[in-house]
């Protein structure tokens, strides 16, 4: 086997802390990091990890053995950086990581062109509404809703969220508009269900829509959009996601009175120091971001 890739797939182990999680993330059978890891142990005569059924724990010689392929790792890593701004060609996966909606309506639009551009540079964007530490998850490039807590990382606004209440014109024709969010108790409403990563939406909408009265409830916005087009009921959604519906009058924004106030959007990363490829993903995203 390659000895570098078994040391990536160890140490992808180490910190994840599973042999499954590092399978799928190297989308290979956990049968085949088992064999990673074997190899490596026989090559170097020693165990490098204590595995049973239910945890792993480093051997001695495995902690040692982990931090120094982190480090050969790193070096490696950085060498090619340093060969990309040498020869001013972007090159290897740019890590993304963003909540759903956004990344669906305002990243996901621009990936194509951007592969198209720079040929030696893939895209690994991954999109859920969970908390993840942007410091030390092994994303390059994180997008954040909301007021950010103080950290090391640098961020660039790129947006504003704005949550817009709206339904179809048939479904405010049969059961009224309501003029305050009080009325919306009598009102059919469909839910948003938040994870992690929007605490200050989710509290907004708790405030508006009760889990009690949300006949419908998804994660994904696109299900409720497409709920409230066949006249369910009330959403409350970003603006991004609506505007198309809004401007050809498929759906009516009412309650304008009581918008949440706008969120701003972030994109963080780590310095500002970035690889060739990160960079040349930063410029494109800022030169087209707008333009959506």
């Amino acid at each position: 086997m390659d000895k570098l890739k078994s040391m990536q797939v160890f140490v992808d182990v180490v910190e994840r802390g599973s042999l499954a999680k590092a399978a799928a993330h190297f989308n290979v059978t956990s049968t085949m990091v088992g064999k990673h890891i074997k190899t490596l142990e026989q090559s170097l005569g020693t165990k490098l990890l204590n595995r049973t059924t239910r945890r792993q724990s480093l051997t001695e010689a495995g902690e040692v053995y982990f931090h120094e392929c982190q480090r050969i790792l790193s070096d490696i890593k950085e060498a090619e950086e340093n060969l990309q701004t040498l020869t001013n060609t972007p090159m290897g996966t740019i890590k993304i990581n963003a909540p759903v909606t956004y990344g669906n309506t305002v990243i996901a639009p621009l990936l194509a062109q951007f592969i198209e551009q720079h040929p030696h540079i893939n895209v690994e964007l991954i999109l859920d509404n969970n908390r993840i530490d942007p410091l030390h998850d092994r994303y390059d490039l994180v997008f954040r809703i909301g007021e950010l807590d103080d950290s090391s990382l640098v961020a660039r606004k790129v947006g504003e969220y704005q949550l817009i209440f709206c339904a179809s014109l048939t479904y405010l024709d049969r059961f009224g508009t309501p003029q305050d969010f009080t009325e919306l108790s009598h009102h059919q409403c469909l839910g948003f269900h938040y994870g992690d990563i929007l605490p200050q939406q989710r509290e907004q909408e708790a405030h508006y829509f009760s889990r009690q009265q949300s006949r419908l409830s998804s994660n994904s916005g696109d299900v409720l959009k497409a709920a409230a087009l066949r006249h369910a009921g009330i959403i409350l959604q970003p603006g991004i996601l609506l505007e198309k519906e809004l401007e050809l009058g498929l759906l009516k924004e009412c309650l304008v009175p009581c918008r949440p106030a706008s969120k701003p959007i972030h994109m963080l990363y780590k310095g500002k120091s970035q690889p060739l490829k990160v960079r040349t993903f930063i410029d494109f995203f800022l030169g087209h971001s707008s333009n959506i």
